[in-house]
């Protein structure tokens, strides 16, 4: 199979991503909420209908698709090259959803992937760091912004897509999918300064313990020095690079350091 290579930016590498997904198709005796319907009753399996994703920095949302037969195979090898160029990736819900639903599925397909993805989950860092009314997407999107996700306009589209192979009924699922996509960074972008983060981008870059963990910046500048209970300082910073503004901590061996380094810039240019 040849796979549509894309290349990621230079620097650190954040993919944003989301997936949608097939139901099972099976057999039951009635309509309810509180059906039993054992695993027997499968007769076709859920799979990942598609999946669209963006890097930082770049316009373009990309858009991966399943198969004429529906077999997500190829998508998710396509996929799994992608994400393995990714310094860090980024998704709603990630860790619980996405993550898992692509590795059962890489699992049945015999695609290789990784047993943990290098992840930032917006929604658990919703739940740690705000008190929102709602920690769905779609809510965080309207209360920031005023503008959510896009409506499917129910079920209807998944049954076009899994008993029709509607290519109209597809092409507003992807539609659906980029638009999460750029929600999704929209709604990371406005978190950043406000939340911990769990890559230091300076240091995957090659970059210094003081510089911003966000965006690997080095303009940056120290808010203020707080001490532990044991007495151990630490330093407050804040990038200051365009639209960063990401707040955190560094030792206080490491802003010594910025200013050893700083000292000796100045030598230099005497």
């Amino acid at each position: 199979m040849e796979l549509k290579f894309r290349l990621p930016p230079k620097g650190f590498k954040r993919l944003f991503y989301d997936i949608e997904t097939s139901p099972n198709i099976g057999l039951f005796w009635s309509a309810s909420w509180k059906a039993n319907i054992p695993h027997d009753n499968i007769i076709k399996e859920r799979a990942v209908i598609c999946v669209c994703y963006k890097w930082e920095g770049q316009k373009t949302v990309h858009a991966i698709k399943w198969d004429e037969n529906q077999c997500d195979k190829s998508l998710l090898e396509e996929l799994m090259v992608v994400i393995e160029q990714a310094d860090e990736v980024v998704a709603h819900n990630g860790d619980n959803f996405d993550e898992k639903w692509i590795r059962t599925r890489c699992l049945k397909h015999s695609v290789d992937c990784p047993p943990k993805l290098n992840s930032l989950d917006t929604l658990k860092k919703a739940r740690t760091h705000f008190r929102f009314n709602s920690n769905r997407l779609d809510y965080i999107g309207k209360f920031l912004f005023g503008d959510g996700k896009l409506d499917t306009g129910g079920f209807g589209l998944w049954k076009s897509i899994l008993l029709d192979n509607c290519e109209k009924a597809m092409a507003k699922m992807i539609r659906y999918c980029k638009k999460d996509v750029e929600l999704l960074e929209d709604v990371y972008h406005r978190l950043r300064p406000y939340i911990n983060h769990n890559t230091n981008a300076a240091m995957a870059t090659g970059g210094e313990k003081w510089e911003c963990p966000n965006c690997g910046s080095g303009s940056i500048w120290m808010k203020a020095r707080r001490y532990t209970k044991m007495g151990t300082p630490r330093i407050r910073m804040q990038c200051q690079e365009g639209g960063c503004k990401t707040n955190y901590t560094i030792s206080n061996k490491a802003w010594m350091m910025k200013l050893e380094e700083e000292m000796a810039e100045k030598a230099r240019n005497k």
